[in-house]
């Protein structure tokens, strides 16, 4: 691939020490401190395996799932939520459950991305709210859990997902 060629070059150069290279009919300066990384998120929807070429060039290094209860409950005291421990636990086990109960769609999606929309949800919903006494936090949670994801269902999942 052109970007494999590109970055071998660049490689090429520091480790030979270079001060100049020749990268694409151009002469410049190479700043050893500067380093190419990739970010991949393989099994991911839409996502593309890299050329060979340019796998060679890289090392991988594997990374760990984080935890989004614990993110969650950070994202909910920012929003002024004071049973955001409980809250976000809920909230994640409801994603863990569709994950696993309602069908394999291309569009459903469970993980962070996920997450962080009832998140923003929820914080705006509260904010629009206030203190009104109908709506307690566990409340403005499933509300945002409802708003963001059941226009995504299909009809077959609807009903799993109602419970």
């Amino acid at each position: 691939s052109v970007i494999a060629q590109q970055i071998l070059t660049i490689t090429t150069g520091k480790k030979n020490g270079a001060t100049k290279f020749h990268f694409e009919g151009s002469y410049l300066e190479l700043n050893h401190n500067a380093n190419p990384f990739i970010t991949m998120n393989p099994g991911y929807a839409g996502r593309a395996e890299l050329p060979d070429n340019l796998k060679a060039l890289f090392r991988p290094c594997s990374m760990m799932v984080p935890d989004y209860a614990m993110i969650s409950e950070i994202r909910l005291l920012s929003f002024g939520f004071e049973v955001a421990r409980s809250n976000a636990q809920k909230l994640v086990k409801t994603l863990q459950l569709c994950s696993e109960q309602l069908s394999s769609q291309k569009h459903y999606d469970y993980g962070m991305r996920a997450v962080n929309s009832i998140l923003v949800a929820a914080g705006n919903l509260r904010e629009q709210l206030g203190d009104d006494p109908k709506w307690d936090e566990t409340k403005i949670v499933l509300r945002s859990v409802n708003d963001v994801n059941l226009a995504k269902f299909t009809q077959e999942d609807l009903p799993l997902f109602d419970g």
